[in-house]
């Protein structure tokens, strides 16, 4: 047990980054991943006997705890308005390094976290560990309670089902950058040709208002009609003097509503691959959106940084 409140404040200062980590990408919401945090680290507070390891058994509780939400999580989901997508997190600085960016940013983007959706609670933490925070499979194994054996087959499976709906190839940093910059010029001027050419044929809008912000009640496909829709979205929103600000939504580009105000209305992400932006990802339901009002988080569950 931990003793002091000083070596409590500080055990939890380094855990927090990566507890919070694991549990919202296993669970794609900022409020149950906080919620999902707050326990583990109460558990990890109250054992007696000495930890080993504070950061194997952090991750081993958070882990597990997040798997026995999920599966709660997905019994309310069915019942769900619409779409339903993760709660976005939301930063205003920009890593140094492109290309860690690039490849950080689809490990926790809203493209990854909707894929991950395709898994059951066993193999998005087996898929997890193992792909995005390099686990062992023996420390998988005994986080899941399952065999290394099984493991490697659930991981397997896993691939499988990720990669039926993974882009074939990620757009480079430098043809992501002039291809959203591309984008937004376009929004801003209501170019409506230039915008249909950085989207791709088969681009798809989803939007999640959870019956409680207006949105469309399915996603809209193709490319003329995301355009036009999007670039409708736009005029509706600065008619009313609301603000269009240019953030990085989940490690990737995005785009924040906020009204007079300054409360935020809805977040905007994009996913470019292939050379286009393959999908939009707005979400403006506020339930989702009120932790932003508290303080921005990065992926790694902390203001302003980039997830490892």
């Amino acid at each position: 047990m931990i003793g002091r409140v000083s070596d409590l404040a500080s055990m939890y200062a380094q855990l927090r980054r990566l507890m919070f980590s694991i549990a919202y990408r296993m669970l794609g919401s900022v409020s149950e991943a906080e919620d999902v945090v707050q326990e583990a680290f109460l558990r990890l507070h109250t054992v007696q006997d000495p930890i080993a390891s504070p950061e194997a058994y952090a991750a081993t509780v958070t882990t597990r705890l997040a798997i026995d939400q999920l599966r709660s999580a997905r019994l309310r989901r069915e019942d769900y308005v619409g779409t339903w997508l993760p709660e976005p997190l939301v930063s205003t600085d920009k890593d140094d390094d492109p290309a860690t960016t690039v490849e950080q940013a689809f490990e926790v983007s809203m493209a990854f976290l909707v894929l991950l959706e395709r898994l059951s609670p066993i193999e998005r933490a087996v898929f997890v560990l193992r792909e995005v925070f390099g686990y062992s499979y023996h420390d998988i194994a005994q986080t899941v309670h399952k065999t290394e054996a099984n493991c490697r087959q659930i991981l397997r499976r896993a691939h499988d089902r990720i990669n039926e709906g993974r882009p074939r190839f990620e757009a480079s940093a430098a043809r992501r950058d002039d291809l959203v910059e591309q984008f937004f010029a376009a929004c801003s001027g209501g170019d409506l040709e230039t915008l249909e050419h950085t989207l791709a044929e088969d681009v798809i809008f989803y939007a999640d208002g959870g019956g409680k912000a207006a949105a469309v009640s399915s996603p809209i496909h193709g490319r003329s009609q995301v355009a036009r829709f999007v670039l409708g979205l736009v005029r509706h929103a600065l008619a009313r003097g609301w603000r269009v600000e240019r953030v990085l939504v989940n490690a990737g580009p995005g785009a924040r509503l906020v009204d007079e105000g300054g409360n935020v209305l809805a977040v905007l992400a994009l996913h470019v691959s292939n050379e286009a932006v393959q999908s939009l990802y707005n979400v403006v339901n506020p339930d989702k959106l009120r932790h932003l009002s508290r303080q921005p988080q990065s992926p790694s569950g902390e203001a302003g940084r980039s997830p490892d």
